[in-house]
């Protein structure tokens, strides 16, 4: 086993370590944990008891990997064939008990977790993910492979994200909805299918954006969800009727790139 400091790490006698991890200063590990070959944990994490960490895992400093969590385990994919793929970690992310996390399928790809993330307990992240900084998974929610999660992003519980779906920075996924289009970032959306029922104010408010920003955001959601238009026309008039910003244009870029189509905005009706 490869520390930088051996005697600073709490590793518990009952504890299986690979002699190939890197395992950090201050580190923690649990009774009955197993960490397997190429593995790296950073400074002042704290894996819980029966957690594994499988073989080409990163995880960055001061996480916490609670009890039976499993991260790095194989895709549940008939493509994978045993490639060297990965599993990568950031800072300060919390996964909590039973979550379940596989690396990708490909020689040489990752799913990646950000910094700063909350994964509840059961939550799974499947092959090819990337989840941003920052990023709330409640309890039961699930991503298939190859789904983008940006920054800033809360998913309610026991939602269901379809593969190559994509979450916009700052939305909001209500619980137990079913997404199978990619959700506009700054809005909230809820449903089965998942449909748009509004900006995220409150996610925009913690976020800091001034307030100039916001109102330039509530326009461009007027032009996209209540004017009629095509998502083509409704781009070109954003474009023209709006003063560029950051949050305007990262939405801008978004639509352009939203392969699988939007989630749509929902009527009273429903």
């Amino acid at each position: 086993m490869n520390t930088e400091n051996e005697t600073a790490s709490g590793i518990h006698a009952t504890a299986v370590v690979s002699p190939q991890a890197h395992i950090g200063k201050n580190v923690q590990i649990g009774p009955y944990a197993v960490i397997e070959d190429h593995v790296s944990i950073g400074d002042g994490t704290i894996i819980g008891a029966h957690a594994v960490i499988h073989e080409w895992t990163t995880i960055g400093e001061n996480c916490h990997i609670f009890q039976c969590a499993s991260v790095g385990e194989v895709p549940q994919d008939l493509k994978f064939k045993g490639e060297k793929s990965t599993t990568v970690i950031g800072d300060r992310t919390s996964i909590r008990e039973f979550a379940t996390i596989h690396r990708a399928t490909g020689e040489g790809e990752e799913t990646r977790i950000g910094n700063d993330c909350l994964l509840m307990a059961y939550t799974h992240v499947a092959h090819n993910c990337v989840v941003g900084n920052n990023v709330i998974m409640s309890n039961a929610a699930m991503i298939a492979g190859h789904v983008v999660v940006e920054d800033r992003v809360v998913i309610g519980g026991m939602t269901g994200v379809h593969q190559f779906v994509k979450i916009g920075r700052n939305a909001m996924v209500g619980g137990a909805s079913k997404l199978v289009q990619d959700v506009v970032p700054y809005t909230i959306v809820d449903g089965r299918p998942a449909k748009a029922v509004g900006l995220n104010t409150v996610g925009i408010s913690r976020a800091g954006i001034a307030p100039e920003s916001r109102r330039r955001l509530k326009q461009a959601y007027r032009i996209l969800y209540r004017s009629g238009l095509s998502l083509p026309q409704a781009i070109a008039v954003i474009e023209q009727e709006i003063p560029a910003c950051d949050e305007v244009d990262h939405i801008l870029r978004f639509l352009r790139n939203a392969e699988r189509g939007i989630c749509r905005v929902r009527h009273e009706s429903e």
